[in-house]
């Protein structure tokens, strides 16, 4: 990527040139300043164990060569809300958190890109000795979930297959600790969740998987970044560069799945042998894709989704939120 030129790059003739000179002398100034500002990557780390790139990049033995700075959240809709308040440059998430931003009246972000990987690991969870064995079986149940996630999109889901609807049981919107906390104390019938607390709620209080999301997510998870960050010279090529760092951290898990389940275990505080059970079972590897129109269209029916429920005010348009200045990175092999 060429950057632009510093204002001492600028000969003395084409300062004396007129006006027009001047302006952009101090344009080049004001993307210095403001780049100036920028001291680190401000890094969106959602969830622990595999999806958090800190530990995988330790265990992978990469050293990031750009300054980095580290934000930690439970979902992707509060990543949304991180960028929309400015306390982001660069996060991911869901195909689901941007579909309710794109209905709203403020989208500070643009996905750049797809994480595409695991639908396994996304799950409806039953407790130790629960007599519910089928999707059917939650008819009139209390069932927990994280509001603007995958979770709420697999569930409507998963209903409509079996001819249920959403008012056909008692959803319980709750964070991911709350989640956890009711689901370990008998407050739920089902949980819907993502990523470690599966394991977690598996090895610690004897949680039964009645469904995967297989079939029902389409294994898309959204690289987004902030419009300020992609426009400023010095975060966007620092966005290209993490990118870079991301997909050699990848291909290593990929071929180190045994020490990366003993890393992964030890982070999340479970036996070794449920995160193995758990690559065993994944759907797909994580692996970094470009904008296209298969990923718009994945959104899209997203969003479709959503809005034929009633849970998003309007029908949305997913298209504007994309942006394919970095496919050329993502494109690399």
């Amino acid at each position: 990527m060429t950057l632009p030129r510093s204002p001492s790059a600028l000969t003395r003739r084409s300062v004396l040139a007129g006006s027009g000179a001047i302006v952009g002398a101090a344009l080049l100034a004001g993307c210095a300043r403001e780049s100036a500002k920028a001291s680190a990557l401000r890094i969106a780390i959602t969830g622990k164990g595999e999806s958090d790139n800190r530990l995988l990049f330790k265990a992978a033995g990469i050293t990031p060569d750009i300054p980095l700075a580290w934000s930690e959240f439970e979902s992707g809709h509060l990543v949304v809300e991180a960028f929309n308040s400015g306390a982001v440059d660069f996060g991911g998430m869901s195909e689901i958190p941007p579909v309710f931003a794109a209905a709203s009246s403020v989208q500070s972000f643009r996905q750049i890109g797809v994480y595409h990987g695991d639908v396994n690991n996304q799950a409806v969870l039953v407790p130790k000795g629960s007599t519910i064995a089928s999707l059917r079986d939650l008819k009139g149940k209390r069932v927990g979930y994280v509001r603007a996630t995958t979770t709420q999109y697999f569930l409507i889901r998963m209903l409509e297959s079996v001819g249920l609807t959403w008012a056909d049981i008692t959803p319980i919107a709750m964070t991911v600790a709350d989640g956890a906390a009711a689901f370990g104390q008998g407050g739920l019938d089902a949980w819907a969740i993502y990523g470690f607390p599966i394991q977690r709620a598996m090895a610690h209080d004897g949680a039964r998987i009645l469904s995967t999301a297989l079939g029902f997510l389409s294994g898309n998870y959204i690289i987004a970044a902030h419009k300020d960050a992609i426009e400023d010279p010095v975060r966007h090529d620092w966005i290209a560069r993490y990118l870079a760092l991301v997909r050699k951290g990848y291909a290593w898990a990929a071929a180190n799945q045994d020490p990366w389940a003993e890393v992964v275990a030890a982070s999340i505080g479970v036996p070794v042998e449920q995160v193995r059970d758990q690559f065993r079972r994944k759907s797909a590897s994580f692996e970094l894709r470009p904008v296209d129109d298969k990923a718009i269209a994945s959104q899209q029916q997203v969003a479709d989704v959503f809005s034929s429920a009633g849970l998003i005010p309007r029908k949305v348009d997913v298209r504007p939120l994309w942006d394919a200045r970095f496919n050329p990175v993502l494109k690399e092999t």
